[in-house]
């Protein structure tokens, strides 16, 4: 006689394949879930940190290109040390991009908002 197999989320017996590993399809994704939302919330957080920066960015920037204070984008909630990459000119302004839209520090309080199309 063969070995009960017992689902690792609700202890209920488990029925049908061999290989089957879950009792049904609720408690697979129960323990994904519960797997997954561990694993992956720095990622989540960062991921929902770039999204806000980039609507920030992209509502105040409707023209392509603009000036605007820092304090503005703090009040907003932007975050500085999240983006997607940099770019340095041959004169050495830094752009900080977050995906298509972009910001230069001109001064410590004013900033250049860019679309970046490069």
């Amino acid at each position: 006689m063969s070995e009960k197999r017992l689902c690792p989320v609700c202890n209920d017996p488990i029925i049908g394949r061999v290989d089957k590993k879950f009792c049904s399809d609720q408690c697979r994704n129960s323990f994904n879930n519960r797997r997954y939302s561990t694993e992956n919330a720095l990622v989540q957080k960062v991921n929902r940190t770039l999204k806000k920066n980039y609507s920030i960015l992209q509502a105040f920037n409707q023209l392509g290109k603009t000036k605007i204070k820092r304090t503005k984008l703090l009040q907003e909630g932007f975050d500085f040390n999240y983006f997607t990459g940099t770019y340095t000119t041959q004169k050495g302004a830094t752009y900080h991009l977050c995906y298509d839209q972009g910001y230069l520090p001109l001064s410590d309080e004013l900033y250049l908002l860019i679309h970046w199309e490069g």
